[in-house]
């Protein structure tokens, strides 16, 4: 092995390291010293390729959260891109099975969730990034979407809350599965994650005052 894929191996452990614990912890609560232990590497290893903590969370975001929330994204799009024509329950259904049962395993879905839950209470410069680059720019594309197909139409600020509603649920099914498969009695299989996404749909069609629920095609 040459030295230099020596330390870019040694770069991706500790990004997949200090991911694991800034989403478990906190950025604040988790100190350089415990990611290197956990990385098994030395404390220098993280100035060498990042410079300091900060930069290292930093990344953490822009090489790991930002490509998840990406792929998110164009599931959407190539959910919507199979429907033809477009309906509110089509537009909020490919959102939600995006985020409940899309291209995200497990594991990353829970850390992506950690991560931003923890910037939502304890916001850093991630968030200034994320916010920026990724979650703005999603906001306008579901706005958009729905504006189009909306016969109820709303003004800015209300689509926007509309759009907030819709994502807490989404958020909270994916980030609280162990309490919701506990209080349901439900295994987090494909059969409920389906019955998630309509229920999500549904719930969202009546919050966005459509009469007519369309069923799933």
């Amino acid at each position: 092995m040459s030295q230099k894929n020596g330390e870019d191996l040694t770069r991706e452990r500790i990004l997949d390291t200090a991911e694991v614990l800034f989403a478990q912890k906190g950025y604040r609560a988790v100190s350089v010293r415990e990611i290197t232990s956990a990385a098994e590497c030395n404390l220098a290893a993280v100035n060498y390729h990042f410079g300091n903590k900060e930069n290292l969370y930093l990344e953490v975001f822009r090489s790991r959260w930002v490509p998840r929330a990406t792929r998110v994204r164009e599931s959407f799009r190539k959910s919507l891109a199979r429907q033809g024509s477009l309906s509110e329950a089509k537009v909020v259904r490919a959102l939600a099975q995006a985020f409940v049962d899309g291209p995200l395993s497990d594991d990353e879905r829970l850390r992506h969730s950690q991560l931003m839950t923890r910037e939502m209470t304890q916001p850093t410069k991630a968030f200034k990034h994320v916010a920026e680059q990724v979650i703005q720019p999603f906001f306008k594309e579901v706005s958009d979407q729905l504006d189009s197909v909306l016969s109820n139409k709303v003004g800015e600020e209300q689509m926007l809350l509309n759009i907030f509603s819709i994502f807490a649920m989404v958020l909270y099914f994916n980030f609280a599965r162990v309490a919701v498969s506990r209080l349901t009695g439900r295994k987090y299989d494909s059969a409920f994650r389906a019955l998630l996404v309509e229920q999500i749909t549904q719930f969202s069609l009546r919050g966005l005052g459509v009469e007519k629920m369309e069923e799933q095609g």
